[in-house]
């Protein structure tokens, strides 16, 4: 959709709805006007916009739920109940943070770095409940974020009981009543399923209370999807390991999310792809169409509810199973509805193509459709779809050869039982593919890679220096997000800035993925800015834990410069956009290109080149602690967010997107060593699909490596993942990057090292970020040495100053 409106904030609020998700209706809702409501619930005024860590922004203003709907109109009711409650809170955080110092004492850890990403549960009381008005909501809130994952606990995964007796006796004693979920990810509702109203309202950035205000008065109707599959805990998979210290087994292969629930015949509360209306939809496949390996779907969507509203329309695919055990289906394309009017209709065209769905034999090391009959099936969600048509392929066809080069797991993915095909109604169109109908590929590797010529003309210690972040190295304290940068105040990091004499100049670089992360308050001296938070762009939620104290031990620790007496203190601040998986939760791309253009034009106005987002891994598990800004647990509508996102982004001149984590970066436990083992194919058709869709749709200008290890690798290190995979498959063009590599998060208590600089630059890594004297000088001994080449780190900075000509070419 194109973004005509010039308030930034204004056009994601007016549009936020899209990423809600209605779970369940009544006929309660919406109210006709605003007025008396009984609102509980920590999310009234404890509401989280996004998660911690990367996921904050620093905005002007945010306004908690309760502010949200005072300035809709409503009156809350309850504000006794909430000014209790407030007390409860006060203790059970004062309680937190003094068990959190307790339990980094006796680990003999760092609090700073123990406390982050951890986040307190939800206490109990025995606040009284009673019957005040008319209409009630209760808002569950959760808060999670890089460097903790979550825990099947009262008050996380699960609900507090003291939630479940409120949210009960609520839909008892109220008879239109809303359970309200300000969460980014999933919670096990299976203690409240008889409650009539329920909204996933996600996490929406600054103002999550004007949203629900509008979705309360019917100004906005929720049209979101479930990009995960919401279960009760017991039901998901325990295949595999998840939250080990030092490995992670992903035995479950390619069954992830509603792979695993529709093969192996588990029920959800709410399947992948669900999601309610305030008003109701029809659905008619009127034409399915084949163009060689193109199938196209033609679908007609009416209006039949008594309210406007907007529709999502699935397609999932079927495969045969012969050689290889396969899901039950999986989503191959879908589109969302224009706003239809009440007895209004649109007709959907949908198509995609069977050699992007093919499926990856290790054996013969190469992607495959076998022989049989290829199910197509239209649906609005995962467990409610119709067969549509039918192809069948006549025979075995190789659409792409490669090899086999990511590393063995110590185990064998679990496999399928073979089923028998369901029968086919009568009537449905069927068609007969050949090998002629595909594209086949090979790909070649090992290419040759032309060095630019100024490159040749550099010393090796100006190489060295290419190879690094930028750093100074008269620095005190640790080099990371937040002062790593020095053009831009609060940036994460920069290229170097040693060669500007060179020409070669640095490429700033600011967090996300909920928007441009930058210092609110800063001051410049020269040409350089500094934070003036007086927080070292430390999270705000870590600093809140850890009470004063231990902050300003924490400003100290990552760089924070005192600000001169004379110094003019200026601001500037970003618009936060919704999370990540609730922008997915739209399945609308034009929404998040419209997203991605705000960022866009917010890096050009501060002069950032590279922002480090979108993260697109995988929900593998919903215990993951950065779930909240990935999208989703399928790989089609991962890919599909991430390059509509870059798109938006990549309009702007100079400007340009960094996906993340590349790959199987799927839990936060140990994350800088630990060692995710997967199998090939489960690599290939799961954890590295959406890298795939991203770049071949929009081609991103970096990729970021993850912390992690790939089956005894560090994925930075990886050069079958870079070389092989990246650019030699995917056809990336761009930079590789790093995480931001810090030593001091090594804990001893882990089995594998932490990445080092010259393993990365020997593997194809152009950029080891943050950057320290340390990492300078090995990659400079490995060159001296021999242990590293000068040709690869020529090829690495080759790539790297072609990467910065076109950024300072755009913006001439």
């Amino acid at each position: 959709m194109e973004r005509k409106d010039t308030d930034k904030l204004s056009f994601v609020l007016s549009n936020a709805a899209e990423c809600t998700v209605l779970l369940k209706k009544s006929g309660q809702f919406p109210l006709d006007k605003p007025g008396k409501i009984a609102a509980y619930g920590a999310g009234l005024r404890y509401t989280i916009k996004g998660g911690t860590g990367s996921g904050e922004v620093n905005s002007k203003e945010t306004f908690t739920i309760e502010q949200g709907l005072e300035r809709a109109g409503f009156i809350i009711a309850s504000k006794s109940w909430l000014d209790a409650y407030d007390e409860v809170r006060r203790k059970a955080k004062k309680q937190f943070i003094k068990d959190l110092k307790a339990q980094a004492k006796a680990k003999h850890e760092n609090a700073i770095m123990y406390s982050m990403g951890k986040t307190m549960k939800e206490p109990d009381h025995n606040l009284e409940i009673t019957k005040v008005c008319d209409t009630a909501i209760y808002v569950v809130s959760r808060n999670s974020g890089e460097g903790s994952d979550r825990e099947v606990l009262e008050g996380d995964v699960k609900l507090s009981k003291s939630e479940i007796r409120d949210i009960l006796l609520l839909n008892k004693i109220y008879d239109r009543f809303m359970l309200v979920l300000n969460v980014g990810g999933v919670v096990d509702l299976s203690p409240v399923m008889e409650v009539k109203d329920i909204l996933l309202l996600s996490q929406l950035g600054t103002d999550c209370g004007a949203v629900l205000a509008d979705i309360l008065l019917g100004k906005q109707n929720p049209s979101g999807k479930l990009s995960t599959t919401w279960a009760e805990i017991k039901e998901y998979s325990a295949e595999g390991t998840f939250g080990d210290w030092n490995d992670n087994r992903y035995k479950e292969g390619i069954y992830v999310g509603y792979r695993y629930f529709d093969t192996f015949k588990k029920t959800a509360l709410f399947p992948f792809g669900f999601g309610l209306s305030y008003t109701t939809f029809e659905t008619k496949v009127s034409d399915v169409k084949a163009n060689k390996d193109t199938l196209t779907c033609e679908v007609l969507v009416k209006n039949t509810g008594s309210c406007s509203g907007k529709e999502v329309v699935q397609v999932y695919l079927s495969v045969p199973e012969d050689k290889l055990d396969q899901p039950y289906q999986q989503l191959v394309c879908y589109a969302k509805t224009p706003l239809l009017e009440r007895n209004a209709e649109c007709r959907l065209e949908m198509s995609f193509r069977l050699s992007d769905f093919a499926s990856y034999d290790e054996e013969s090391e190469s992607y495959v459709l076998e022989k049989g009959r290829y199910v197509i099936r239209v649906g609005n969600s995962s467990v409610d779809t119709k067969i549509a048509a039918v192809a069948i392929l006549e025979e075995t066809v190789t659409t792409l050869k490669t090899r086999n080069c990511l590393g063995k797991p110590d185990f064998t993915d679990i496999k399928s039982e073979h089923s028998e095909p369901l029968p086919i109604p009568e009537g449905i169109v069927t068609f007969t593919l050949t090998a002629d109908d595909f594209e086949k590929r090979e790909v070649f590797f090992d290419n040759e890679v032309s060095v630019d010529s100024r490159i040749k003309n550099l010393t090796d210690e100006e190489l060295s220096y290419m190879q690094i972040g930028n750093f100074d190295p008269n620095a005190k304290g640790l080099s990371i997000i937040g002062n790593a940068a020095t053009h831009l105040a609060g940036a994460a990091g920069e290229t170097t800035s040693q060669l500007v004499n060179k020409g070669i100049r640095p490429l700033i670089m600011a967090d996300g993925p909920a928007g441009i992360r930058i210092s609110l308050k800063y001051y410049e001296e020269g040409e350089k800015q500094y934070d003036a938070g007086n927080k070292g762009m430390m999270p705000e939620s870590m600093l809140e834990m850890m009470g004063p104290v231990t902050a300003f031990i924490a400003k100290l620790i990552v760089g924070g410069k005192k600000i001169p007496r004379n110094a003019v203190i200026k601001e500037h601040s970003a618009t936060m956009i919704p999370i990540g998986t609730a922008i997915a939760q739209s399945f609308n791309t034009e929404l998040a290109e419209a997203l991605g253009d705000i960022v866009g034009e917010e890096m050009e106005k501060f002069g950032v080149h590279l922002w480090l987002a979108p993260a697109l891994n995988i929900h593998r598990s919903i215990l993951c602690g950065r779930n909240f800004e990935y999208y989703s647990e399928d790989p089609l509508v991962s890919g599909e967010v991430a390059a509509a996102i870059t798109r938006g982004v990549q309009k702007h001149k100079g400007c340009g997107t960094t996906i993340k984590h590349y790959a199987a970066n799927n839990a936060e436990t140990n994350r800088y060593c630990n060692n995710s083992q997967v199998s090939e194919r489960a690599m290939r058709e799961i954890y590295l699909r959406g890298f795939d869709i991203c770049i071949r749709k929009s081609q991103p200008k970096a990729v970021m490596t993850s912390y992690n290890l790939l089956n005894g690798i560090h994925t930075s290190e990886h050069k079958g993942l870079i070389e092989d995979v990246l650019r030699g498959e995917f056809g990336f063009k761009g930079i590789v990057m790093t995480d931001w590599v810090m030593t001091i998060m090594t804990s001893s208590k882990s089995k594998y090292r932490n990445a080092l600089s010259d393993e990365v630059a020997k593997a194809g890594g152009e950029l080891f970020m943050p950057g320290t004297k340390k990492d300078y000088e090995r990659v400079l001994k490995a060159l001296k040495d021999g242990t590293l080449s000068r040709k690869q780190l020529e090829i690495n900075a080759s790539r790297l100053i072609r990467t910065i000509d076109e950024f300072y070419a755009d913006r001439r």
